[in-house]
């Protein structure tokens, strides 16, 4: 049996050691020479200091208890994580001791701040640094680094292996997914995280380390919300593209790497496919698969928008076009048009061309609006192309409803035909009353308005469940499918028909 010592040993030092133990340095100098005259107090003078200098070697370095204090009454900065990283590195021939490194991500924070505002915003950010730092140790370094990032210095540990940061990472990822109550709104966050070990880092100083981590984040905001990825040597050549977004973003589409992926859409009353939502990636091919949040902005920036819309468009048709020719019954598909090809004049002449050209009857198309268009000041051309497009025969889906507060005049006005409920009132929707009843109330105002609804981010069964038993028409999300290139869906088109139309199977009764 080992018996540890730490505890007493501290307890000794507290006692003996720090600035209240100076106020006794007079009294025992003046009762040395009281009692034993000068002798005495030439040895107490003697013996004091080395007393003093042995009890305080019992504490721990002042620096590390200082930086445990700076921890709690300042906010750590990216330089003190760095600090923290590079001291570990240096000491740990010595200690035998490694650090390691995380960096947190909100997810989908931008929507969260849109929606509530930016001093709610800031709550948050709060609160999930608080949420972070309550599951780690008083020693490791938590630095707010962007608006929703957070960089750890893991203290250095004997052994820092896989399966230690993985729980770790649960644990901050537990933390952050605690409901927030917010001006009386309950919020749900999840966090993606990226981290690397000492061991696996391209050099041993802090810098390296900090962006081996950043690459495993990436890697894992590539996947989904919630995510966690290692690092590992391959990543560094995937994610080490300076300017690589704004420089080949237009050769992109030339090599046509800028693809139309697939997601899924059931009815939650038969479980059969409704259609098809097409979304951007951009299948690199040093990177791998792009998600749309790293390139839409350099495709926006170079002003390649509208040829984006036109090259969704036609793989989606072609896909449709040739999910018939599989006899794949896909009632539709929908894709998202920028505000700027909206109010292009012409927009309905190249959709009206479009579906001529493969043939398709205009109810094969969905067109998705964000709510942010519908919500924002009139504008008559848009109003006429949606309105022209829904006579037409098109559909028309209202995307991300609740967080752009469109009036129910401006979605008469724009001819919504469909509402798809934002992912932030689903998450949890079969654990949380208040989200249960704010789905209800949008569900009911569909119902009286004569809109059919779609839940969006559906990644729970139980989530799936409790849509169905609400009342929810369609459901998409990872809980269905993930976004699937279009030589994935035939196989998984084949597989769904298949699952229908199967009969269930039933024990055997045995009298």
């Amino acid at each position: 049996m080992r018996i540890s010592f730490g505890p007493a040993r501290q307890a000794f030092s507290d006692l003996f050691t720090g600035s209240h133990t100076y106020v006794f340095v007079p009294a025992l100098t003046l009762g040395s020479f009281w009692l034993g005259g000068e002798a005495a107090l030439v040895g107490v003078s003697l013996l004091l200091p080395v007393f003093f200098a042995a009890a305080s070697g019992f504490s721990e370095r002042p620096n590390e208890k200082q930086t445990r204090q700076d921890d709690f009454s300042r906010p750590a900065s990216h330089e003190d994580v760095c600090q923290a990283l590079e001291t570990a590195f240096s000491a740990a021939p010595r200690t035998g001791r490694t650090p390691a490194c995380l960096i947190v991500q909100l997810d989908d924070f931008d929507v969260l701040r849109k929606r509530f505002g930016l001093r709610a915003s800031e709550d948050i950010l709060c609160q999930s640094n608080n949420r972070v730092r309550t599951v780690l140790r008083d020693r490791d370094i938590v630095a707010q680094v962007e608006k929703a990032r957070f960089v750890i210095a893991l203290a250095p540990v004997q052994r820092a292996d896989l399966e230690a940061l993985l729980q770790i990472s649960g644990r901050i990822q537990s933390a952050i997914a605690e409901p927030l109550l917010i001006d009386a709104a309950t919020i749900y966050l999840s966090a993606s995280i990226g981290f690397c070990i000492a061991g696996d880092a391209p050099e041993k100083t802090s810098e390296p380390l900090l962006e081996a981590a950043d690459d495993a984040l990436a890697e894992a905001r590539l996947n989904a919300n919630g995510a966690i990825r290692a690092y590992s040597h391959e990543m560094r050549n995937k994610a080490r593209f300076p300017n690589v977004m704004s420089d080949n973003v237009e050769c992109a589409f030339e090599n046509g790497q800028i693809q139309a992926w697939f997601q899924p859409q059931l009815s939650t009353d038969t479980g059969r496919i409704t259609g098809f939502e097409a979304l951007a990636r951009w299948c690199h091919p040093e990177r791998g698969v792009i998600s749309p949040t790293d390139f839409l902005p350099a495709i926006e920036n170079s002003g390649l928008s509208e040829r984006l819309n036109e090259v969704m468009l036609f793989h989606a048709l072609t896909a449709l076009k040739s999910w018939d020719e599989a006899e794949l019954n896909i009632p539709s598909v929908a894709v998202n048009f920028s505000s700027q090809e909206l109010r292009n004049p012409k927009f309905v002449d190249k959709i009206k061309w479009e579906l001529d050209r493969f043939d398709l009857a205009p109810e094969r198309l969905s067109v998705e609006i964000l709510e942010t268009v519908v919500a924002g000041p009139g504008d008559d051309t848009v109003s006429r192309n949606l309105t022209t497009l829904a006579n037409l025969g098109c559909g028309i889906d209202l995307d991300d409803f609740g967080t752009g507060h469109a009036s129910i005049l401006n979605i008469r006005r724009f001819a919504v035909g469909r509402i798809k409920i934002d992912r932030s009132f689903i998450t949890h929707v079969d654990k949380d009353q208040s989200q249960q009843r704010m789905v209800s109330a949008i569900l009911s105002l569909a119902e009286r308005l004569e809109l059919e609804t779609l839940a969006e981010g559906v990644e729970t069964i139980g989530e799936h469940a409790m849509l169905s038993q609400l009342g929810c028409s369609h459901v998409q999300g990872f809980a269905v499918a993930r976004p699937m290139s279009f030589e994935d869906s035939l196989p998984w088109i084949e597989r769904q028909l298949a699952k229908l139309s199967a009969p269930p199977r039933f024990g055997r009764y045995i009298g």
